[in-house]
């Protein structure tokens, strides 16, 4: 079978290149397009990643299964009205996949559409290729989104001022490029080759996941927690929701500071403070793709047997 994937939009999503080796290596295939007309009439599934979905195209398209999956709630600006507007207006599908529970109640369907939950799961390659020691070439490495680090400058002001050296792994927009650069110690790798990114973690002391405590960000799974648990990273985190519970459902010895703090507080805790605690990554391979996607009841539902 082949699975017709429709990303319209912007952000990376590292499950479109999941699907389509674990769909691969059990004899189907996957396409993933940026403009619906690509789709051919005959699709036999299409696969939406939401976005938008056009009601035009739904129609053409109504030979084929559909299936609808919110791999996150939508993102500030208007992100309350964004939601309602998918629940209004977003033809129905045959299947919906949700990333958590959260996710779905947020969308707020009331529909007998059936549905699911998948969560993020984790590059085989962070746990699979051989990775170099530890390295002290930075004391610690942001990976992911850079737009949420406007929120956190306080937090390079004070590594700065400890004298610790940061590697932020990501595409940045110029103006806020501008203003971490005036940091002599924060060092811009820019966005690179995912098969690197593990090897490049490794050059780090400490993995900083920094995430407003604010919706939905607060109620999503962290993908780069998830990663430089993987490769062996200990991890100092922002205190919300989500990371407490992952923490404690994977025995995991985290160091939480605030998600709001002037820098002087940042400093105390993100100095020698830091370094007398005895952090532990969790095992996370339980959470690879494979095992992720191999869990799912859509494929059943699709007729497939993967």
């Amino acid at each position: 079978m082949l699975i017709h994937f429709v990303h319209t939009g912007s952000a990376y999503l590292p499950e479109l290149n999941a699907y389509h080796r674990f769909l691969e290596t059990r004899g189907h295939q996957a396409q993933t397009h940026r403009y619906t007309e690509t789709i051919p009439n005959g699709a036999q599934v299409v696969w939406w990643m939401c976005g938008r979905v056009p009601h035009g195209a739904a129609r053409r398209l109504g030979g084929a299964v559909h299936v609808h999956e919110y791999a996150s709630a939508s993102v500030p600006p208007l992100a309350w009205p964004k939601d309602r507007a998918k629940r209004w207006l977003q033809p129905v599908p045959h299947y919906r996949l949700f990333q958590n529970a959260w996710v779905r109640d947020r969308m707020g369907f009331a529909d007998a559409v059936p549905h699911e939950f998948r969560d993020m799961g984790i590059d085989t390659a962070f746990l699979e290729a051989p990775l170099p020691p530890l390295a002290t070439e930075f004391d610690f490495v942001y990976l992911g989104d850079m737009q949420r680090l406007r929120h956190f400058l306080p937090v390079f002001v004070a590594l700065e001022q400890l004298g610790r050296r940061t590697l932020l792994i990501g595409e940045v927009a110029p103006d806020l490029g501008a203003a971490l650069r005036r940091f002599p110690r924060v060092t811009l790798a820019g966005r690179i080759p995912h098969a690197t990114v593990p090897a490049m973690l490794r050059r780090a002391r400490y993995g900083l996941n920094l995430v407003p405590d604010r919706l939905p960000y607060s109620e999503q799974t962290s993908t780069k927690l998830l990663e430089y648990c993987a490769v062996g990273l200990p991890v100092v985190s922002t205190d919300y929701r989500w990371v407490r519970g992952f923490a404690q459902r994977h025995g995991a010895r985290l160091s939480f500071v605030p998600g709001r703090a002037t820098a002087t507080r940042y400093a105390e805790l993100l100095g020698p403070v830091l370094d007398t605690q005895a952090l532990t990554p969790p095992d996370v391979s339980t959470l690879i793709w494979p095992h992720v996607l191999e869990r799912l009841a859509v494929w059943r539902h699709l007729g497939l047997r993967p």
